[in-house]
């Protein structure tokens, strides 16, 4: 794995991260609206871990735009990708499925091309 890693363009490293980034800001911000409306303790993590995840939502946002364009992906990858934002832990699931797909380079990318 480490050797492919090496050989993947910088787009889809930084997609990689973004994914993961991401959906551990999702889940920050799901503990943090836990605390606030279920146990109505604090607001303190929708506070902090707000603007961390808008953050993070746009860090994909635009890697998501870069791989696309770098890749050559179909309108329909990039609005799967840009969709898989929204849901929960989503950005997980799309990067899975893009790097299965050869979406982020590498062998599966160019038996598709060929």
């Amino acid at each position: 794995m480490s050797e492919n890693l090496t050989t993947t363009h910088p787009s889809a490293k930084l997609f990689k991260v973004a994914a993961v980034l991401e959906a551990l800001s999702w889940i920050g911000l799901l503990t943090g609206m836990f605390f606030k409306w279920i146990l109505e303790t604090t607001e303190k993590g929708v506070q902090i871990m707000g603007p961390i995840h808008g953050g993070m939502f746009v860090l994909y946002v635009i890697s998501c735009l870069w791989v696309a364009m770098v890749h050559k992906w179909t309108p329909k990858h990039l609005v799967l990708g840009l969709v898989s934002a929204v849901p929960p832990l989503m950005t997980l699931w799309f990067e899975k499925h893009a790097e299965r797909h050869g979406l982020l380079g590498g062998a599966a990318a160019d038996t598709q091309r060929v």
